[in-house]
């Protein structure tokens, strides 16, 4: 059974702090999904929620670079899939050794690749509201999902 669990955000500083929040939910292996056009929140979430695991530095989106990799408790994946052409970039790259039991991985634009992905436990919707606020919906795809939604919630 899947579970749902959404949110509105006003502006940059509610998604850093709902990131934050998020930060709380996560364990070792989780794969998570972060969907969203352009410019809804994704990379502003995914500072917060670096800062909510303890990292100081500087957090970007590894739009170039396609993965940006931080060691602290936990190591964290994060890739941006947004420039890829085709899925076969996904295992071309390699970037199937990092989905492991130990490695939390956080993938944008998931689309890319979608059809060589394994199933996330949680993909989070980002929605830009015409107000200016974001809409932020987590779905649950796996126990582990839906036991990040339950600490969320």
């Amino acid at each position: 059974m899947t579970k749902e669990l959404s949110f509105y955000t006003n502006n940059s500083d509610e998604t850093l702090s709902l990131g934050r929040k998020f930060a709380d939910t996560i364990s070792a292996g989780c794969l998570i999904f972060l969907d969203g056009e352009l410019g809804t929140g994704k990379t502003t979430f995914m500072r917060g929620f670096m800062r909510g695991l303890g990292f100081l530095g500087k957090v970007k989106s590894p739009s170039y670079s396609l993965l940006e990799q931080y060691t602290l408790d936990l190591t964290i994946n994060h890739f941006d899939l947004y420039r890829f052409k085709s899925s076969s970039e996904w295992e071309d790259a390699g970037f199937n050794e990092f989905i492991n039991s130990t490695d939390v991985n956080v993938i944008e634009w998931p689309e890319k690749a979608i059809d060589v992905l394994p199933t996330p436990d949680l993909t989070v919707f980002f929605t830009y509201i015409q107000q200016g606020g974001r809409s932020i919906k987590f779905k649950s795809l796996s126990s582990r999902g839906e036991k990040c939604i339950d600490i969320l919630s």
